[in-house]
Parts: C-alpha cells; sequence; structure tokens
C-alpha cells in the first residue's frame, strides 16, 4: 500500500505515466500530514507509558475477586497486543514525512535504499495491524469465554509468544516491496529530477498478483477472523444474561466495555483502509487492461490516502473516547507529572 501514500504510477507499454499530485495537494497534504504526525507521535507515546505503567502494576499486584482477575489477565494479554498495535503505528507514521516530502517536491530524493525500506516498512506495518486486530479479537473471545485457558495462557507467556510471531508473516508479505521496489524516471522523453519517482514494483500481471495476496492475506483474512470471534462473544455474553447474578453483571458490564473498545478499533482499521484497497484494484484492473493512459483519480485518491494515513490515529482517540480505564491512566500519569514539575 505504500503506493497509495506516495501518489499514482502506472505502468504503459514501455514507459512509466506519472500522475503526480496538483497544486492544491501539494500544500494540502502536508498539512494534513503534519497534523497526523504530531497527534499520532504524542497519542501512541502516551499509550506506551500508559500500558508500560499497567503491566509493572499487573505483575506487582494480585486480586482474589473474578472482575479484578479477568481485568489482570486483559492487562498481561489484550494491552501487549495494544502495545505492538501502537509499535506498529508508530512506525508507519515514520514512513509519513518521505511521503510528505515526496508529494509536496514531486520528487524521491532519497535514494534507492530508503525507497525499498520505506515501502517495506509501510507494508509490514499494515499487516501487523491488521494480524494484531485478529489475534486482539481472539484474546477477547477467549478471555470472555474461556477464562481459564486464558488465565494458563497468561501465566505461560503465550499471548507475548504469538505477538511476536505476528510480525513474522508480517515481514514475509512485505519482503517483496524491499526486493522489487526501485526508482525510475517518469518518462523515456523528458528525464528530469522532477520525474524520479519510487516506482510501484513488477509488471502489470505481478503487481495484481501481489495487490491481491496482501488483500486476502493481509485484509480479508484477519476481517473474517474478527467478525467470527466477536460473533462468537455476542452470543455468549446473550447466553449468560439467562443466568444473572450481581457478579455476572459487573463482569458483563466489563466485557461489554472492552469489547466494544476493540469492535471500534477495527472498525476504524477496516474504514480508514478500504478506499485505499478499492483504489487499488481500480487501478490495477485499469493497468491490465492497457487502454490509454490510466487516469487520474483526483480527490478521491487524496481522500484515500488521508484516510490511510489517519489509520495511525484513531486508535489513541478512540481509547480516550471508549475506555474509562485508559481515562483514568491518563489523568493519574499527567497528574503525576504536573506533580513532579510543581515540585
Amino acid at each position: 500500500m505504500a503506493d497509495i501514500l506516495s501518489g499514482n504510477t502506472s505502468e504503459q507499454g514501455d514507459h512509466v505515466n506519472v500522475s503526480g499530485p496538483s497544486d492544491i495537494e501539494r500544500v494540502f497534504v502536508p498539512v494534513l500530514d503534519t497534523f497526523i504526525l504530531f497527534t499520532g507521535f504524542v497519542g501512541h507515546i502516551l499509550v506506551i507509558i500508559i500500558i508500560c505503567r499497567t503491566l509493572r502494576r499487573g505483575r506487582r499486584k494480585t486480586s482474589g475477586n473474578i472482575t479484578g482477575g479477568i481485568q489482570q489477565i486483559n492487562a498481561n494479554g489484550t494491552d501487549i497486543l495494544l502495545l505492538s498495535l501502537s509499535v506498529a503505528d508508530l512506525l508507519l507514521l515514520s514512513c509519513v514525512p518521505y511521503h510528505t516530502v515526496a508529494i509536496a517536491t514531486r520528487h524521491w530524493s532519497f535514494g534507492d535504499f530508503m525507497c525499498k525500506a520505506v515501502s517495506f516498512l509501510g507494508a509490514m506495518c499494515t499487516s501487523a495491524s491488521a494480524f494484531t486486530l485478529a489475534a486482539l479479537a481472539f484474546s477477547r473471545y477467549v478471555i470472555v469465554v474461556h477464562p481459564t485457558k486464558a488465565y494458563r495462557w497468561r501465566r505461560d507467556g503465550r499471548i507475548k509468544m504469538a505477538t511476536g510471531l505476528l510480525w513474522v508473516p508480517a515481514i514475509v508479505l512485505a519482503i517483496p516491496q524491499f526486493a522489487w521496489r526501485t526508482l525510475v524516471h517518469g518518462s523515456n522523453i523528458r528525464l528530469t529530477r522532477q520525474d524520479l519517482i519510487c516506482f510501484n514494483f513488477l509488471s502489470n500481471t505481478s503487481q495484481l498478483a501481489y495487490g491481491v495476496c496482501h488483500f486476502l492475506l493481509a485484509f480479508a483474512l484477519p476481517l473474517v477472523v474478527i467478525v467470527a470471534a466477536y460473533g462468537k462473544i455476542y452470543h455468549y455474553l446473550r447466553q449468560t444474561r439467562q443466568s444473572r447474578t450481581s457478579q455476572t453483571d459487573r463482569l458483563e458490564l466489563y466485557h461489554n466495555q472492552v469489547t466494544h473498545t476493540s469492535v471500534l478499533l477495527v472498525l476504524a482499521f477496516a474504514l480508514c483502509w478500504l478506499p485505499s484497497y478499492g483504489l487499488m484494484f481500480v487501478q490495477l484492473s485499469e493497468q491490465t487492461s492497457g487502454i490509454g493512459p490510466s487516469p487520474r483519480y483526483g480527490p478521491f485518491a487524496t481522500f484515500a490516502r488521508v484516510m490511510a494515513t489517519s489509520s495511525a490515529v484513531m486508535n489513541p482517540i478512540l481509547y480516550v473516547f471508549m475506555s474509562q480505564k485508559f481515562r483514568k491512566e491518563l489523568k493519574e500519569l499527567l497528574g503525576s507529572k504536573c506533580g513532579e514539575q510543581s515540585v
């Protein structure tokens, strides 16, 4: 998906057809990217600090009641996945300045290695985010429906191991980006500095195959897992309402709050990336048809890029608005910092 972040290119015959950004985009996109970068970095750094504080606190204390035990499981399981998600978003945000400069100057000025590295990092982090969200949904299912297994998995350290392993398929899916991305000129006729671009690699057929593979493995498949997991959670919670007690009411309320936040994280990720995947398939279908020059998609291409970039900012915003636990931890963190400064 790095080609969406850096602008539209297409291969036609023996040359590359460049449909560069308009003058409005060259001003509008950098301003918006600056806001996204600042908001995203500040938000995710706070999230990482809060999660690390929660994990340290969870190691030090144990709780005897059921609700506290479930929360401790969540702190050592779900929070580790959320930490991995924030790391992926931060790495994805680190790619944005390169694409912003390329859009503003209509030129890739960072060399061939960075063309490969930035494209690799963008594809890897996008895949890692999707896999982590799927693991988060599965983790929520195990915690809600099979809490005994969740406790055993936490004690065995399987969540940490699984979280690390999620990055392996993400790296494998991104390797073609590093292997075949290259710098090319935008035209055979006018080989100028302005034409140098980080080109979308491979032939049209191979590019289509990679695009479809990435969509199926790093977007469609995780969404299927997510829908199945949350469907089973909803069915289980609906059944438990038939045998209510005050204790199960508290558990159900807690599970509902955490599950709603997790579902919104997934919806935000899907909605932010759907325009980019849709545009990718439209562009690939135009390229494989081989009829005339590739059209420029103007405002929609800009919209798709902004949505994809903003996906890395959505998670901290959702934590603030949806998670009472996160808001409480944030107030404690900011309060402690203010207290230290006053002293």
